[in-house]
C-alpha cells in the first residue's frame, strides 16, 4: 500500500517561537520528526514536509527531506495540508497521512496503522487512532479528548468530557474508571485526498464549535471516522520550552540519532 505522510510546519508558535526549527541533538525538530517517520515506514511512502516559511524549506534540503512551500495565511492545518496535495500533484483516491510536526518520537509503526485504516474501512473518509486510559485525572482532563467507537472500529464521538458516561459508577462522582476502558484519541490522521481537499470548505459543525474539535466538522457533514486502537501511549510531543527539554534528554546524542 503506497501513501504520502504530510507534516505541516509552521514557524510562528506562541509558545514556542521557531518551533519547527528547534534544535534536538543537533537535528532541527521538523527534520527529527521526518526522520523518525522514514526510520520505519515502508520505503515507497513519501514523506513531505509542508512548510511555511523558506527558512524550514532550507532546513529540510540540508537534511535530504523532501519538502514543499505553502502559504504563510492558511487559517488551519487542513488547508495547508490541502495545498500541498495539490502541489504535490496526488490524485483525489490516495491517501494521506498528517503526522505533526512537534512530534519527534512518533512511533512510524502508529503511521502505518493509520494509513490502513482508509484500506480495511473503504466507508471511511478519515482514520486516527487512540489508546486506553487508566488514570482517572486523564478521564476528567478536558485537555484529553475521548472517543468512543462502534462495533466496526469507526467513531461514534469525539469529546472533552468523560465519555462513555458510567450511569451507575459515577453517581457520587468520578473516583474510578468504567470498564471496559475509555479511550483517548491521539492527534494523528489519514484521509482520502479527495476528501482532504473537501474539508476546509465544509462549514463548521456547531458541535465542533462548541467542544473545539475540528474532527467533529466531518462526522456532523456524515462522514465517517475509523480508529486504530493502539497499546502504546505515544511519545511526548513539544508546545513548550520545557516539553522541548524533556524530548531532548529523550534523544540519543549525535548525528546518528532517530
Amino acid at each position: 500500500m503506497g501513501y504520502t505522510v504530510l507534516i505541516p510546519a509552521r514557524l510562528a508558535s506562541s509558545r514556542l517561537p521557531n518551533k519547527p526549527l528547534a534544535e534536538i541533538a543537533g537535528v532541527p525538530m521538523v527534520v527529527r520528526v521526518a526522520q523518525r517517520v522514514l526510520s520505519g515506514v515502508p520505503a515507497s511512502t513519501r514523506v513531505v514536509v509542508a512548510a511555511d516559511h523558506p527558512s524550514i524549506l532550507q532546513a529540510c534540503k540540508e537534511h535530504g527531506i523532501e519538502a514543499v512551500l505553502t502559504r504563510e495565511d492558511h487559517p488551519s492545518g487542513s488547508d495547508r495540508l490541502a495545498e500541498a496535495c495539490d502541489l504535490l500533484g496526488l490524485t483525489d483516491d490516495e491517501i494521506v497521512v498528517n503526522v505533526q510536526g512537534d512530534e519527534p518520537l512518533i512511533d512510524p509503526a502508529l503511521v502505518q496503522s493509520v494509513a490502513q485504516l482508509l484500506v480495511s474501512h473503504p466507508g471511511a473518509s478519515m482514520g486516527t487512532a487512540a489508546h486506553a486510559i487508566h488514570l482517572v485525572e486523564d478521564f476528567k482532563n478536558p485537555n484529553v479528548v475521548k472517543v468512543v467507537t462502534d462495533a466496526a472500529g469507526l467513531a461514534l464521538y469525539f469529546s472533552r468530557a468523560p465519555i462513555a458516561w458510567w450511569r451507575d459508577g459515577f453517581a457520587q462522582g468520578i473516583s474510578v474508571l468504567p470498564h471496559p476502558a475509555p479511550l483517548r484519541h491521539i492527534g494523528i490522521y489519514s484521509y482520502r485526498t479527495g476528501f482532504l481537499r473537501l474539508f476546509p470548505k465544509l462549514p463548521q459543525a456547531p458541535v465542533e464549535q462548541t467542544e473545539a474539535l475540528e474532527q467533529l466538522r466531518a462526522m456532523w457533514h456524515g462522514h465517517r471516522i475509523a480508529v486504530h486502537v493502539t497499546e502504546a501511549a505515544p511519545g511526548p510531543g513539544v508546545d513548550t520550552p520545557e516539553d522541548l527539554e524533556r524530548v531532548r534528554r529523550l534523544f540519543p546524542a549525535g548525528p546518528a540519532a532517530v
